[in-house]
């Protein structure tokens, strides 16, 4: 889905990944001057305690757009550290959906361009 704002056009990125489990994460964000903006987390996972969800989406809200997944993991995992637990799911799953994402966002660019 495209968005005008201010004269700035950008798309909404989603992916997902499915865990061994079963489990559903999901990650939807902008992406604004290189960076992940309005990030939104969801999914059939289990976040204790469910008022930390701020804290996962924080891990990745600014986060710079090129990446890896091992970055994007370690960035949710320090944020979590001891103040919540992902049940069902993990911060490796949630960087696999962020990674799909961007590389669906690129992959949609090119075809745009050519």
């Amino acid at each position: 889905m495209w968005e005008a704002d201010r004269n700035l056009i950008y798309m909404k990125s989603l992916g997902e990944f499915k865990t061994l489990g079963g489990k559903l994460i999901a990650v939807e964000f902008d992406v604004v001057d290189g960076e992940l903006r309005n990030v939104v987390v969801t999914g059939d996972f289990f976040l204790y305690p469910e008022e930390a969800l701020p804290v996962l989406t924080g891990a990745l809200e600014n986060s710079p757009d090129a990446l890896d997944e091992a970055s994007y993991a370690a960035r949710i995992r320090t944020a979590l550290d001891s103040r919540a637990e992902l049940v069902g799911s993990s911060p490796e799953a949630l960087a696999v959906a962020v990674v799909r994402a961007l590389r669906d966002r690129a992959a949609l660019e090119r075809d745009d361009d050519g």
